[in-house]
């Protein structure tokens, strides 16, 4: 006997290539009935034999689409329904949106074989994607996810097109991006004059690849913004990059041709290497120590033994990959500070002095988004997520939030990033920037509104940071007033560690939180970044903090190792400083410290300290230069040889104690190497002591310090068995997790 079955599916569902695959799986089971997307995922009618429907809806959740990802799934009887056939039909939208959006996804091996194919009709086509791949997220313009709801919907299918999307037996049947040069996106380069170069389609990636080769600079235009790229093996070309750009020392990414290219030249983890072929595909910090190949390293990353790397992620990047046979730098398209550039108009005035030739095509990005960045410790293999951004945004699946109301929080300003809850699914940004920069403002300001958009929802709850002078913080004040909102103000630090237990779901434990970082307005209104807090039973207290020093001149510190030093040496260390200032700024600076009544308990201000101690720098060209550049000094270590620069942990910890023991050493000729290794040291046994002489079980970290994979490593291998360590792992440790933990903080935390 024939029975009919609903069946509804939430998670990430739509833009997935679902439709097509419950479409090919109910003909399996030679069941009829429909399939269709809705505002909470995908819903599926199903008529047939009882027992097929069963292995049917077995099948469908135990083995979904591999990019798809099921968070529910409810099957019921209900009253018989007759259908002729098995049919994928248009969503129907009769409410509100309540799933997850679509990140996007790197270009699969099958479009990849595709256009580089001869006798493939998509042979050289850029932007041939797939059930399984492409641009979703940075083409949304709202969901469910159809072809009108995206910006390609200004390009009509042809007939060929139109007949793969119909047919069931095509990779692309119900491909929502699927185009072809016939009826597609299109390609075409300029000179800096906007004059276009006449050229083939066909030949217009060798074309490309040849000016790269010929030490020019391109402005590539790829779906999630533009990238600009020149020969990593070029010296002069490098640097003049740098010039133009505005960007001193900062490491470029490098684009490799290949995998096999790629490992030819350096040596890869299994971790690394699955990471930079997934459908995320970020840039991979890796080890340049033994590189092999002819990139100028000290051009494309200046004084540092790491490099970051990726491999092609779309057909643009592809095609060009197939024409190279070196590797290019590929930074994100924009004068330094400023937002990824998506219009072809924005990027010919902000970079024409910048590149010399610029690729563009004439399909609109919505959402541009930088290339993610991801790292691996040395010796624990811990991935830390630096910047979660194209691929990973805007879903976040890990958390089960129970609550009414619709709230939105809007982050921090240096690393900025929005968290909204509108419904069943919590959704984070895409790394947007430092919202000092008026681009980086205006982009922000886009996202909020857009998320709203899409939703339909207005906000009740607005969270916001407790520094006054925030851009996030002040926008969530008038945005508050707009939509008439609650207005909740989270300190800084108690939202990073309200954002580690939530990525853990730790709020039925008692936990010790180090938040270690470079700012934060503190409760007492000092500034804060070397917290230590207990959390128990919704209560969440500070407990310890590294001693208070000398804040001096604002975000000039921040920029100014030197002046971190200058703020905690003693006065028998005053000649320390001699090299370092002018008489005249000494007097002026020391008069400072004298009058000066904000203090810090900052430990990326530490690290500067110590970086300029040692001599390393003195001025940061790009935040957190300081800090890297110490990492990069630690190639080897032995932690039986480690010693601490601290004799106590139970009081406040001496920061100014740690910078004495380390003048002495260096004074004292000790290798630079070694005082970084028990600095760090220092930091690693300072947290596991801290959690043995209170009882803790659990440590949980979070800040920027935390993108230190050698303090990583330490505190993997200081900790004993039974004290159990929680990193960040789907959000980056630093300020970008600042929207994540507010909210966590409001819905979790009672004090």
């Amino acid at each position: 006997m024939h029975k009919t079955y609903r069946i509804t599916i939430s998670g990430q569902v739509q833009g997935v290539g679902f439709r097509p695959y419950v479409y090919g799986l109910a003909k399996t089971f030679s069941l009829t009935g429909t399939v269709s997307n809705n505002e909470k995922g995908v819903i599926i009618f199903v008529s047939g034999v009882e027992n097929s429907i069963q292995k049917f809806y077995n099948k469908l959740i135990q083995f979904p689409p591999p990019v798809s990802c099921i968070k529910d799934s409810l099957i019921a009887q209900i009253d018989f329904q007759p259908f002729d056939d098995f049919k994928i039909i248009l969503s129907n939208k009769s409410g509100n949106l309540n799933l997850p959006l679509t990140p996007d996804f790197a270009i699969c091996e099958d479009c990849k074989n595709d256009i580089s194919d001869l006798k493939n009709r998509r042979y050289n086509y850029a932007f041939t994607t797939c059930v399984n791949c492409g641009p979703r997220w940075a083409i949304t313009k709202t969901f469910p996810f159809e072809r009108n709801h995206t910006s390609i919907e200004k390009f009509s299918m042809c007939e060929e097109c139109k007949n793969e999307y119909i047919s069931p037996t095509y990779r692309r049947f119900h491909s929502q991006t699927n185009t072809c040069s016939s009826c597609g996106i299109q390609l075409y380069l300029v000179d800096t004059n906007s004059s276009k170069i006449e050229i083939s389609q066909h030949n217009l990636f060798k074309e490309i690849a040849k000016l790269l080769s010929n030490g020019n600079i391109i402005a590539i235009k790829n779906t999630s913004g533009y990238l600009l790229c020149c020969n990593a093996e070029n010296e002069e070309v490098v640097l003049k990059l740098r010039i133009k750009k505005n960007r001193p020392n900062k490491p470029f990414a490098v684009l490799y041709p290949s995998m096999e290219f790629l490992k030819n030249e350096v040596k890869l983890t299994e971790k690394q290497q699955k990471l930079l072929t997934s459908t995320e595909r970020p840039i991979t910090i890796i080890s340049s120590i033994n590189y092999k190949g002819n990139m100028v390293l000290d051009e494309v990353a200046p004084g540092l033994n790491q490099l970051g790397v990726m491999l092609p992620y779309t057909g643009i990047l592809q095609l060009l990959a197939n024409e190279l046979n070196f590797p290019i730098v590929a930074t994100s398209g924009n004068i330094h500070s400023s937002p990824i550039i998506s219009e072809n108009n924005d990027a010919f005035e902000k970079l024409q002095h910048v590149a010399d030739y610029f690729l563009h095509h004439n399909l609109p990005i919505m959402h541009p988004q930088d290339d993610s960045v991801v790292k691996f410790s040395a010796k624990f293999n811990q991935e830390v997520l630096f910047r979660r951004s194209r691929g990973y945004a805007p879903n976040y699946l890990n958390v089960s939030i129970n609550s009414e109301e619709k709230i939105m929080a809007l982050g921090a300003d240096l690393k900025s990033s929005i968290a909204f809850y509108p419904n069943q699914y919590l959704y984070v940004s895409q790394y947007l920037g430092n919202l000092e920069n008026f681009d980086v403002y205006n982009r922000f300001t886009s996202e909020v509104n857009s998320f709203i958009n899409i939703f339909e929802q207005q906000p009740e709850v607005i969270l916001i940071d407790k520094h006054p002078l925030y851009h996030s913080s002040q926008y969530g004040k008038e945005l508050a007033v707009k939509t008439t909102s609650k207005l909740i103000k989270i300190q800084h630090h108690k939202a990073h560690f309200a954002a580690i237990l939530g990525e853990h779901n730790l709020f039925n434990k008692r936990v010790l939180g180090v938040v270690f970082d470079g700012t934060g307005f503190g409760d007492d209104e000092q500034i804060w970044g070397g917290e230590f807090f207990n959390y128990e039973a919704n209560t969440m207290e500070r407990i310890n903090h590294f001693e208070y020093f000398d804040w001096l001149l604002g975000d000039k510190m921040s920029k100014e190792p030197r002046l971190a030093l200058l703020s905690l040496v003693s006065n028998e260390m005053q000649s320390i400083l001699v090299e370092k200032f002018s008489s005249n700024e000494l007097k002026t600076y020391q008069s400072l410290k004298k009058i000066n009544k904000l203090k810090t308990s900052s430990v990326g201000r530490l690290f500067d300290a110590v970086a300029s101690l040692l001599n390393i720098t003195d001025f940061n060209s790009y935040e957190g230069e300081a800090a890297i550049l110490l990492e990069n000094l630690v190639t080897k270590y032995d932690l039986k040889t480690c010693r601490s620069y601290l004799k106590s942990f139970e009081a406040e910890i001496s920061s100014k104690e740690i910078i004495k023991n380390i003048a002495i050493d260096f004074k004292n000729g000790v290798l630079k190497e070694t005082i970084v290794v028990n600095f760090l040291f220092t930091l690693a046994n300072t947290i596991v002591e801290t959690a043995k002489i209170n009882n803790y079980n659990y440590i949980a970290v979070s800040g920027g310090v935390f993108q230190n994979t050698t303090l990583i490593d330490m505190l993997l291998a200081l900790a004993p068995n039974e004290l159990k360590l929680y990193f960040h792992k789907e959000v980056s440790p630093n300020d970008e997790n600042i929207s994540f933990g507010q909210l966590m903080y409001y819905l979790n935390v009672k004090n």
